[in-house]
């Protein structure tokens, strides 16, 4: 058998066993020894764009297309703050997948005590069925705007796609998969703004000036939950050893920090414009028509007549395309975090790894018939995922800061500074989203 996203001599759960994952991260880090050229930078550009496929997920469409609608162009900024709060805790996430070979859910079972690995991973599994729920909700929603599809039915559309996808490809082939699907969203959102009038001005100011207006705190918190998602950081330190060579190297390793910064870079700053995108479109098309919106579904019946038949087609397929490439990376991190609850790492042919994509997948599916307002869902969803997050971030920042864990990578005293102030202010805006409610 083959480790599905390194493509490394793995065993069947069997024969499983400490000293033999420690033998697969040997063969990780001895594995290939990089010749770098000019164009090599292209070449570790993937990992960070399955992670901006988490935060342009249905979700955000939902969080996004709210936060526009009812309050235009004022909670830009909110995009703006998540983004670099999301390139900073990438990146220091990818640099624990570089300098140790293990993801985020192995080393918190490695290097913590279980009462706190197995809290913090289980709650980050319920956050990774919150994520799941939104993504194959948005699919489901597409699959209904584009063909009439119910959406119980288009949920398990959708869900089996998706399990398909997983269990009979290599990582590389989703990664190219997800590349395809990010840049068709991406031209979806650039036609779609050639149809509205923005004023910029205002939307400049918006993307700095930070304002909550009254009643927006919800929205505010689920923008947050939906851009600084807590599977995309275990995601990210796993799927980055795609890209991992020889560890024992300095000059690999630091060359490697190097690419990923840059990748991390350009795919973040790929998924700040998309989501600001959804956001123009939707102060432009609605707030400025004084027109709420309470469900993806009526904003494409509202930009029919307002854009044309042709704009709202592009809306329903950048959707759909949205939640099944987001599925697909939440299911991943579903299944990378369960493995890692027994020190494991993600092989989509080992039985740990296959249980914690289905859990993730069939209950939120599960949960999908449950729902009584699809789109309410998508926005307390997100919500969900802003209130699990701190427990994720400190425990980055305990792993990260960690000289037994990073050795001579360990976080120096700024990053370490950087990482609490984000900590920090995700605290903070859960604390103001509780006072909001009482």
């Amino acid at each position: 058998m083959v480790d599905n996203t390194l493509n490394i001599p793995t065993f069947t759960t069997e024969f499983s066993h400490p000293m033999i994952f420690d033998f697969i991260r040997d063969l990780r880090r001895r594995d290939h020894t990089p010749r770098f050229g000019g164009l090599d930078i292209l070449k570790y550009i993937g990992p960070g764009l399955l992670v901006t496929v988490g935060f342009i997920d249905p979700g955000n469409w939902a969080s996004n297309i709210a936060a526009g609608s009812e309050f235009g162009y004022e909670l830009l900024w909110m995009v703006t703050l998540s983004t670099v709060m999301l390139i900073i805790l990438q990146h220091n996430v990818a640099h624990l997948g570089i300098a140790t070979g293990l993801c985020l859910s192995e080393a918190a079972n490695r290097h913590t005590p279980p009462w706190v690995s197995r809290s913090v991973l289980i709650s980050a599994m319920a956050a990774s069925v919150s994520t799941s729920l939104a993504e194959i909700l948005g699919a489901a929603i597409a699959l209904n705007m584009l063909f009439g599809i119910p959406i119980p039915a288009g949920a398990i559309l959708s869900l089996v796609f998706v399990v398909i996808m997983l269990f009979t490809n290599s990582y590389q082939k989703i990664e190219k998969f997800i590349i395809a699907f990010v840049s068709i969203i991406g031209l979806s959102f650039l036609y779609e703004l050639t149809l509205v009038d923005i004023n910029w001005v205002q939307a400049g100011i918006g993307w700095v000036k930070p304002s909550i207006p009254q009643g927006s705190m919800i929205i505010v918190m689920s923008v947050l939950g939906a851009v600084v998602m807590p599977h995309n950081l275990f995601l990210h330190s796993e799927i980055i050893q795609s890209r991992q060579w020889n560890l024992e190297d300095d000059k690999v390793i630091k060359r490697q920090l190097d690419f990923e910064l840059f990748d991390t870079l350009f795919s973040m700053i790929i998924g700040w414009a998309i989501n600001s995108a959804i956001i123009l479109l939707a102060a432009t098309a609605f707030f400025s028509h004084h027109t709420i919106v309470g469900e993806l579904q009526q904003a494409e019946s509202i930009l029919k007549p307002l854009l044309g038949n042709h704009a709202a087609v592009v809306f329903g397929v950048a959707l759909l395309f949205a939640g099944i490439a987001s599925t697909i990376t939440s299911g991943m991190a579903g299944g990378s975090i369960f493995a890692g609850l027994f020190g494991e790492p993600y092989d989509i042919h080992d039985s740990h790894s296959r249980l914690g994509v289905l859990i993730s997948l069939i209950l939120a599916v599960v949960i999908i018939f449950l729902i009584k307002n699809p789109y309410q869902g998508l926005i307390i969803s997100q919500m969900a995922l802003s209130i699990q997050l701190p427990f994720t971030i400190f425990l980055q920042i305990y792993l990260t800061s960690s000289g037994k864990v990073m050795g001579k990578y360990v976080n120096t005293p700024f990053t370490t500074v950087m990482l609490l102030t984000v900590g920090a202010i995700v605290i903070f805006l859960n604390i103001k989203l509780l006072i909001s409610f009482l």
